[in-house]
Parts: structure tokens; sequence; C-alpha cells
């Protein structure tokens, strides 16, 4: 009965009566917008956790701090080896290059690469998150606060739908990250070569929706399912941030398709 949905939906968006907000259940709060311009939202400065969508702040220090030093060698530390969630089960000691880890980071969301690179960064994971939450005011995300690196839940560690689709913008100047995000698969090693991992993107969209881009995915259990999606079909570029999503692919994909079809029209 999907095909069914799909057609009333797009009966509303042709008919321009879906404006406001055709998708008001899919998650707690979204943010769409077509070509940089937001076609519908919904509780879109509401306070949510971001699970990993975190990391794509941590992914633009990096870029920032270290796009002319890719071959940067970063070690392990013990904390970054204890990192929990989603993770590589790196080892303390072990070396990887700064893109390497950066590649762990967007791609397979490892909570330990991502650590890794935070700290490497700023000495520790306190003042990295420090950069972090300066980094969120100049980009006038005025509803966010980061209380870690990789997106665990904790208290104070929030942000909101208008706010995430702030850092996915600052995020998409850097053609490394949407280089990163695009790939389903990927193998990086230490730096001696004595181990090598093969990634696997967590963004079921890859290679299944047409178009699909990126950007960033996340879960945990206050969070729920959370997702950043961008997909380009011609010269219309789609991006869908998605907090507490109730059924995040197939929801992703019906409001995408909608806005699409709008779009064209």
């Amino acid at each position: 009965m999907r095909w069914l949905l799909g057609l009333w939906l797009l009966g509303l968006a042709l008919s321009g009566l879906a404006q406001s907000d055709p998708f008001p259940r899919i998650g707690a709060a979204y943010w769409l917008e077509t070509n940089g311009s937001v076609m519908w939202r919904h509780q879109a400065d509401q306070r949510l956790p971001p699970a990993s969508l975190t990391k794509m702040m941590t992914a633009l220090l990096v870029l920032e701090h270290s796009a002319q030093t890719p071959d940067a060698v970063v070690k392990v530390s013990p904390a970054a080896a204890r990192e929990t969630g989603s993770r590589m089960a790196l080892k303390a000691g072990e070396q990887f290059t700064v893109a390497d880890l950066l590649a762990a980071t967007l791609i397979a969301s490892a909570n330990d690469a991502c650590r890794a690179l935070a700290e490497h960064l700023a000495g520790d994971q306190a003042r990295f998150v420090q950069r972090m939450n300066q980094r969120a005011r100049q980009l006038g995300m005025h509803h966010t606060r980061f209380a870690n690196a990789c997106g665990h839940d904790a208290p104070g560690h929030y942000s909101s739908a208008r706010d995430l689709a702030r850092l996915a913008h600052a995020l998409m100047q850097h053609p490394q990250a949407l280089s990163l995000a695009s790939q389903r698969e990927h193998s990086i090693r230490t730096v001696d070569g004595r181990r090598s991992f093969s990634l696997k993107t967590t963004n079921a969209l890859l290679g299944r929706y047409p178009g699909a881009i990126g950007l960033k995915t996340g879960r945990t259990a206050q969070a729920g399912h959370c997702l950043v999606a961008l997909a380009q079909r011609g010269d219309t570029q789609v991006l869908l941030v998605l907090l507490k999503g109730s059924d995040r692919w197939w929801d992703t994909v019906d409001v995408l398709d909608l806005a699409f079809a709008r779009a064209a029209h």
C-alpha cells in the first residue's frame, strides 16, 4: 500500500496543499530543504540528542585544521581504545593517518576513531568539546551544545534539526567529506601495515536510492534513529535532517521522493 501513500502525497504536493508540513509523524523533528531553500520543517528548533550526527562537527573541525596534513599520524590512546558503541576495536598504541581515521568516522561511524581524532587535535576530549561548542556558536547553532566528540547520550548534549542543517552545509563545503560520506565500502590500515580494516557504510540509502550521496547516520537509546540525508538529481539537491525517526529509511525515501517531485513542478 506504500505506492498509494506515495500517490496521495504527490497529489498533495502538486496541488500546493502540502507546503507547511506533510510529514508531521516521521520523527520528533525534521528539516527539509531543496537547493538551500527550506521546503518543510517540523519542530525545527527542538533540542534533542543528535547521536552520531555529532560526528559531523568532529569531522568539520578535523578538515578545517588538518586539511593540509591528511597523512599526519595519530596514535590511539587507551581512552580512545575503550570507546563503546559503534567501534572498530582499535588498540591503544596503534597509529593511523588522519585521513584514515576520518574515513572510519564518516563511513563506519566508529567511536574509537572519532575519539582518537578529537584527542589528536586538542590533546584531550574535554578541550576538543570546547572547540566544538565554539564552532557551533560561530555557525549560529543556537540550540546546540556538545558534551562529547562522538554523540554518546549525555546530560547537556543536544542539537536541533535546523542547527544540524547548518552544520551539514558547513561540512559539505569540504569535497573530502562528501567523497567519504558517499562511499559504501572503504579500507584502511595501521601505519605499520600490521592490521587492516574493511569499512562499511551505515547509510542504507547509498547504492539503493537514486542520487543519494550521504551524509551521516546516528542511533542511540535516547536519540533513536537519526539521519542527515543528502541526495542530488540533476540540478536539484535535497537535504533532510531527521531526529528520532519513526521508520528512518522508508520515511526518508518518501520525503525525498516528494521533495524531488515538488521541485520538478
